[in-house]
């Protein structure tokens, strides 16, 4: 059996917390990675919803994630530009929000149970409530934007990319709402525990109530208590969610 199937295996056992990789991943068919492909869609929903179920420590206001076909759209686009680059915001635009983005390029093909292995194993220099060193080429904002609590939809895209004598392969997956606020990134989720914050509306450890809306302004809470709702148009989280996760 394949890493790639152990890995699928246990994220729908639901008991995969933290994944190792202790040999190189297998490569495998680029056919088989295409995110148009509906078991490529519930491979990455559901590693990434184990390991958001996972995290050290707990959440209490973790959303499950489900697939968004338009954010997927972006992603695969993106990727056919062959670019290990950062997108910029309107690239990123879905109905209501902006999503966050993740990047992995690889020599040769392989699952994307790996590639979000990968990233989620930037864990490792990660301890919650204190700020990271980004020093020595540390980076910690793929692990983050995977476990960022009000992140709940998930579109993701691949692209064969040939360089010279080689090809390469460019993952790129989008996270809706968009994580990683500088703020907050030491602290990408609530601790407590599971579903604490979303009592009504859980499913094995994760929230099912997100806010569809986003506030374009910082100060929105502020806003809303001086003048009220009269600027929903770019306050529509505080405006137009009470009970749900934002």
């Amino acid at each position: 059996m394949t890493m790639k199937h152990l890995l699928y295996l246990a994220a729908t056992a639901g008991f995969l917390t933290i994944l190792i990789v202790r040999a190189k991943p297998a490569p495998v068919p680029y056919n088989t990675l295409l995110t148009e492909l509906a078991t490529v869609q519930e491979e990455i929903v559901t590693v990434h919803n184990s390991l958001r179920r996972g995290v050290i420590p707990s959440a209490s206001n973790m959303l499950k994630m489900d697939w968004s076909e338009e954010a997927a759209q972006n992603a695969r686009m993106l990727s056919t530009q062959c670019e290990l680059r950062e997108s910029s915001a309107p690239r990123r635009r879905i109905t209501n929000t902006f999503c966050g983005e993740n990047m992995h390029l690889t020599s040769y093909a392989i699952s994307w149970s790996n590639v979000i292995e990968i990233w989620y194993n930037e864990s490792k220099y990660f301890k919650y409530g204190e700020w990271t060193s980004m020093d020595n080429g540390i980076t910690i904002e793929h692990y983050t934007q995977v476990v960022w609590a009000t992140s709940y939809l998930i579109g993701c895209g691949i692209s064969s990319c040939p360089k010279r004598m080689s090809t390469q392969y460019l993952y790129v997956c989008h996270y809706c709402h968009e994580g990683n606020d500088l703020a907050k990134r030491n602290e990408p989720y609530n601790v407590g525990n599971p579903c604490e914050d979303c009592p009504n509306d859980c499913e094995n450890k994760l929230c099912t109530n997100p806010c569809l809306y986003y506030d374009e302004y910082n100060n929105c809470k502020i806003q809303k208590r001086s003048f009220g709702c009269s600027r929903s148009t770019f306050c529509k989280a505080s405006c137009l969610c009470d009970t749900e996760i934002k």
